[in-house]
């Protein structure tokens, strides 16, 4: 009769503590990379679509091998954003590349086009720019190295849709003046450093007025040749 109860007893614990077990775990969040991104949100979008604040990007579709490069950079300081510096202090490398995966794989709509702010003249200039250079001061299109539909190509070079004329501005400002840098050969500064206040206005100005195109999706790599070497993208 004892060792019946006492047995019954044993029985009751293990049960009591497969539920209690069980409990806790359903009080858990899931351990999924949607939920363990979810401290980027706040600033790039339930799904890095971006959000109102016009100088946080947007992440969503953009080549996984290109987020996976920003990410290290926060991580090493050589972008300096100390949110971000700190967010991403500790985590290693497989985890950042998982993250890039994760927002590379998701594609909300582009947001429509924001009204533009300045001239049609500005307007011209940045569409020229963007689309034809400047080979008399060095200064390849935009499309040259962005694609024709400014989507990016696989693996490391991002598009330029759905991005605000103010982030823009200030991110070719930043590779202007050396405070944001890439892989060497950084092309991106290369470019920047040959253009102007004006040129940095009017092309992040037209840029932010294109449409989203059928397929937004970046390109497979090797689709178009670059026209110079860039630390990002190897060939």
């Amino acid at each position: 009769m004892f060792a019946r109860a006492a047995a019954f007893v044993v029985v009751m614990i293990t049960l009591a503590a497969f539920d209690g077990a069980a409990a806790q775990t359903a009080n858990q969040p899931p351990d999924t990379m949607a939920a363990r991104v979810e401290a980027c949100t706040p600033c790039h979008g339930n799904k890095g679509e971006g959000t109102s604040d016009v100088y946080f990007p947007r992440l969503a579709g953009k080549p996984a091998g290109y987020l996976y490069n920003q990410l290290l950079a926060f991580r090493s300081g050589r972008r300096k954003y100390p949110p971000m510096n700190y967010l991403l202090e500790f985590l290693p490398d497989p985890y950042l590349e998982a993250m890039a995966e994760y927002f590379a794989s998701e594609h909300p709509p582009l947001p429509l086009p924001a009204p533009s702010e300045v001239s049609k003249d500005v307007l011209a200039q940045g569409e020229l720019l963007a689309t034809s250079g400047d080979a008399g001061r060095n200064i390849p299109a935009c499309v040259s190295c962005h694609g024709p539909g400014l989507t990016g190509m696989q693996p490391g070079i991002p598009g330029l849709l759905g991005l605000r004329a103010a982030y823009v501005s200030a991110q070719l400002g930043a590779w202007r003046y050396g405070t944001r840098t890439a892989k060497s050969p950084d092309c991106m500064q290369l470019v920047a450093g040959h253009l102007t206040e004006a040129d940095v206005t009017a092309v992040a100005a037209w840029l932010a007025t294109r449409p989203a195109p059928a397929n937004p999706a970046p390109v497979p790599k090797g689709t178009y040749a670059l026209p110079f070497g860039c630390g990002s993208q190897p060939n």
